[in-house]
């Protein structure tokens, strides 16, 4: 579909100083967006004469080249000629604090291994169904196969963690595995199993621990060999850098996993198993409430990404995990099934409610969340009483899962283990009081907070199928366009960004918000929610395509202030909520949040001009569009 934007692609590239001047490139909606080595070497004026460019910016510590509308297509383009590392368009995320740096390194070094672990967890569910069903003994060799299928991930889990770990943090993942092997070797296991002093040189004493299976011990291992390495990297010339860095890394860190990290990860992991014990003993219930009831709101934070390796952990030190997994499936349940009953009792949310709710069943929250729940509030509330009451049976029956998967309906095999079906009947009872509770909350709360919406009955009509995500435009007619946003209505000559100022993308208008709802200028259809969640494009009924973008350089957000309650496709309103904006988290970032109002296909106009003057509120009239 791009062919077309090859040679404007071609000649951006070239024009910015070649591909060797392009350290990353990425889009936004309407712009080209690079970080150049050297921007003296790119040719702005060549570029900004060039058909197919409306401008060119500097901004943000980037080389911007406004393209428009299909952006994206000429982006496919560029993409296939910069090798800059980054193949994904997302923005690169703003700076981190501290809390949020640990949680995107645990997040960073334990997903990528979570299918390995899932593969792993449903070949050991398989096995307990079928020695549960005496298909097969735990004595025969298939039982014996079945076990490496499953235990080999498992066992050599320090490996997988060290390769993603030091993804992660951008040393070689290919010599941290191989540190990783050494502690995994069978002659340093043989050591450990002969229980005899090892002395490194006879001078540096190496502790005898085990470390199949264990996690900490790598991961403290693998984030001071990212340091070592750096420091090799830095000081050893280039011409003898492929054999003395491996050499060097592996000598040093060898030493040091076996003589100091190693042990005293180690010993950071009984304390751990042994915290583990004394919460299943003494308070089982407080973890699995804590999640069932609050892990929506760890989602939307998240924070969850930081908890839900104690999982894994957990089960490496006991053999199963009672921390994440019983607590997750249940908030996951009830979360649907507050959506589900949205659904069921409101004609104009079932599109977005029903698959919301039905991925939900399957694990997945994040569309019910955020499509329903969060904007609703009260399916949100049901939803956490309902998960801590599912949490809170979990916990008192001490339920487990004996292996790692997601947080859906067939993850309920993963609780198949320890001998016996009780963790299974336990985990299915769970579900059943979140999804009750839940359910039951949010019917009676829906006639309380929606009070003027039919409920659905068997002989409602099957909603009309969403409109397709760039519909055809209707027949032109002149008409308004109300101000989607509250603020002060400025011209779009005096934006501060100049390409909107020179009205490149089209005329209309700047809202300077003064508060963050963004609303439907007119009737229309959703074409447009930018997956940073900082434009929103519709074509109205009269024919306009209308481009909302708020701020200035907030692509840069990563979706961070947004809050989009529409999808592409969605037929809207005038008036509808579109969005929430965090604009205190835009000035915090230092950015402007000036929002663009702009008709895209001006030229189909004879005139576009602005009726407000002043202030206006949401719902006032903003533009005049005349045929």
């Amino acid at each position: 579909m791009s062919k077309k934007y090859e040679g404007l692609a071609r000649d951006i590239v070239q024009l910015v100083g070649g591909k060797e001047n392009v350290t990353q490139a990425y889009h936004c909606q309407t712009r080209l967006r690079f970080t150049l080595a050297d921007e003296a070497k790119a040719d702005e004026d060549a570029i900004k004469a060039h058909d197919g460019v409306v401008g060119v910016i500097h901004g943000a510590g980037q080389f911007q080249v406004c393209i428009g509308p299909h952006v994206a297509d000429v982006f496919e383009e560029v993409e296939k000629l910069v090798d800059t590392g980054e193949k994904d368009v997302e923005a690169p995320a703003e700076k981190k604090g501290a809390f949020d740096r640990v949680i995107d390194f645990v997040a960073g070094t334990f997903q990528p291994i979570i299918p390995a672990l899932s593969g792993a967890g449903m070949v050991k569910a398989v096995m307990a169904l079928l020695t549960t069903f005496e298909l097969i003994s735990a004595d025969s060799q298939t039982y014996q196969m079945l076990n490496i299928f499953a235990d080999g991930v498992f066992y050599f889990l320090p490996v997988l963690l060290a390769f993603t770990e030091a993804q992660k943090l951008k040393c070689n993942p290919i010599l941290a595995s191989g540190v990783a092997a050494m502690l995994l070797h069978p002659n340093w296991s043989a050591f450990v199993s002969a229980a005899e002093p090892v002395n490194f040189f006879e001078v540096i004493p190496f502790t005898l621990a085990s470390y199949g299976s264990s996690v900490i011990p790598i991961i403290l291992i693998v984030f001071v060999q990212s340091f070592v390495e750096k420091w090799l990297n830095k000081h050893i010339p280039a011409s003898v850098n492929l054999v003395f860095v491996p050499m060097l890394t592996f000598l040093v860190m060898g030493t040091l996993a076996f003589s100091v990290l190693g042990p005293i990860g180690y010993i950071v992991g009984e304390w751990l198993s042994i915290f583990f014990t004394f919460l299943a003993e003494n308070a089982a219930w407080v973890p699995a409430v804590l999640i069932g009831g609050l892990c929506p709101v760890m989602v939307m934070f998240g924070i969850h990404n930081g908890i839900a390796p104690l999982g894994p952990i957990q089960m490496a030190d006991l053999g199963y995990d009672s921390i994440w997994g019983p607590g997750n499936i249940v908030s996951n349940m009830a979360q649907a099934s507050a959506g589900l009953v949205v659904a069921l009792r409101s004609k104009k949310d079932r599109k977005v409610a029903m698959p919301g709710a039905i991925t939900a069943f399957m694990g997945i929250t994040e569309p019910i969340l955020y499509g329903t729940n969060l904007p609703k509030k009260y399916p949100l509330v049901a939803a956490m009483i309902g998960g801590a009451c599912g949490g809170l049976y979990a916990g008192l029956t001490q339920t487990h899962r004996f292996a790692t998967g997601s947080g859906g309906l067939p993850a309920v095999l993963l609780y198949i283990g320890d001998g016996t079906m009780q963790h299974l009947i336990n985990i299915i009872i769970a579900m059943v009081i979140a999804v009750v509770v839940s359910g039951g909350l949010t019917f009676v709360l829906f006639g309380h907070f929606e009070k003027d919406d039919e409920p659905a009955n068997e002989k409602d009509e099957l909603p009309e199928p969403a409109a397709p995500v760039a519909p055809a435009a209707p027949a032109l007619a002149s008409g308004t366009l109300v101000a989607p946003i509250a603020g002060e209505v400025l011209p779009m000559e005096s934006c501060s960004d100049p390409i909107f100022a020179g009205k490149g993308m089209g005329d209309g208008c700047v809202v300077v918000p003064a508060d963050g709802t963004l609303v439907s200028p007119c009737d229309g259809t959703v074409s447009l929610v930018a997956d940073t969640g900082h434009a929103v494009g519709l074509v109205s009924d009269q024919g306009a395509e209308i481009l909302i973008h708020i701020g200035i350089d907030t692509v840069n957000l990563a979706g961070k202030p947004f809050t989009a309650h529409v999808a592409p496709g969605e037929r809207v309103r005038v008036g509808q909520p579109l969005m929430d904006v965090d604009l205190a988290q835009i000035k915090a970032a230092g950015l402007s949040t000036e929002t663009m109002v702009i008709v895209t296909n001006t030229p189909d106009f004879s005139a576009v001009s602005t009726t407000a003057v002043g202030t206006v509120s949401a719902g006032d009239e903003l533009l005049d569009l005349t045929v």
